[in-house]
């Protein structure tokens, strides 16, 4: 059996085919800021992405017809509980409203779903969206009754590493204390207390370190007072937020392999920006320690960005005290979401439905 995985993220769109747990294709399409400018919302890239996906497909000569799921990366929908969804109308509705915001995870359902209507009986998926919701009750509190801490990261790649390094040394997830650091385009770092996540920075906008295109935590006074300057509209601010915040904001690329070249020819700007962002990451790893009280089997580290050695050193030698560090280079999304789509078709696991 085939399954097409498809993983829209902020800067590319992957996808793979996985034939009976063995990956038969994958590709990943990196978009640039530029490409992606000419979209006034996320959800006007659907047919773009889509179509990408389809042209890619045809030039590898897989053919719909020989796919038997199409499991896609989940967006902001409501909180739900961690497995796999069948993409219904309910679920494509929140999609498109983007019912806790806007980001790219969004069309990984949408476009599943519209190429699964291109053979009969097949069916579309997500696995493990970016709001999974596993939060003890006292991280939900703010500091005003006015504002609730949410649940939104990387759940389906954090999971799926934390699962693998539980099983690499041999141990169950359900057993274990880890923190996990995924660094990509946005980077959320979580407390997983034996399975759950049980608190997370709200990685799309405003909460953790910045990112290469968000802004983070940003000083909130300061932020207030922008926000009624009466300089810039509600859009403008929310895009300084996210998507032109962070490494884009201060260097002009939201590439950080441009940005470990410029460091390596000399620009002493870069690399002071840089190492700000690893800096706010390894905070961040130390607020997660005080979740767990210290008890804690190994700090994750996984992403994009995790390839780069020396920025993964600047956040070793800050944390390293607090208990080992692994490093998980790029993402185990695409085997996660064809494993759980393979699963449902051999019946091991039950698709919920989306309400």
């Amino acid at each position: 059996m085939k399954v097409l995985a498809i993983n829209p993220g902020s800067t590319s769109t992957k996808i793979a085919v996985y034939e009976n747990f063995k990956l038969f294709f994958l590709k990943n399409i990196k978009h640039s800021t530029e490409e992606l400018s000419q979209f006034k919302r996320i959800a006007d890239q659907f047919e773009f992405r889509k179509n990408i996906i389809l042209n890619e497909l045809k030039e590898a000569s897989i053919d719909i017809e020989s796919i038997d799921a199409v499991v896609g990366r989940g967006g902001l929908v409501k909180p739900i509980k961690s497995g796999v969804y069948e993409v219904n109308d309910a679920l494509k509705k929140d999609l498109i409203a983007g019912y806790q915001g806007e980001h790219a995870s969004n069309l990984g359902g949408l476009i599943a779903s519209d190429i699964a209507s291109m053979r009969e009986e097949l069916k579309a998926y997500i696995a493990d969206p970016v709001v999974v919701d596993e939060l003890d009750d006292i991280a939900r509190i703010s500091g005003h009754p006015n504002f609730t801490r949410v649940s939104v990261f990387h759940a389906l790649n954090q999971k799926a590493i934390a699962k693998t390094h539980a099983r690499f040394l041999g141990q169950k997830y359900e057993d274990m204390n880890l923190i996990v650091a995924h660094l990509g385009g946005g980077i959320s770092v979580s407390a997983h207390r034996k399975g759950r996540v049980v608190d997370t920075n709200q990685a799309l906008d405003g909460d953790g370190p910045f990112s290469p295109e968000r802004s983070g935590t940003l000083p909130v006074g300061q932020l207030t007072r922008l926000c009624f300057s009466g300089k810039y509209t509600e859009d403008e601010v929310m895009n300084m937020i996210r998507g032109k915040g962070g490494l884009t904001a201060y260097l002009d690329t939201n590439d950080a392999a441009e940005v470990e070249d410029r460091i390596k020819n000399g620009d002493k700007k870069a690399k002071k920006i840089y190492e700000a962002m690893a800096y706010q990451i390894s905070k961040s790893i130390g607020e997660m320690a005080t979740v767990l009280k210290g008890e804690i089997h190994g700090i994750l580290i996984t992403g994009g960005i995790a390839y780069d050695e020396n920025f993964i050193s600047w956040i070793r030698e800050r944390v390293h005290f607090i208990a080992p560090v692994y490093v998980y280079p790029g993402e185990d999304e695409m085997k996660s979401l064809a494993m759980n789509g393979l699963m449902v078709l051999n019946g091991q696991i039950q698709p919920e439905v989306y309400k």
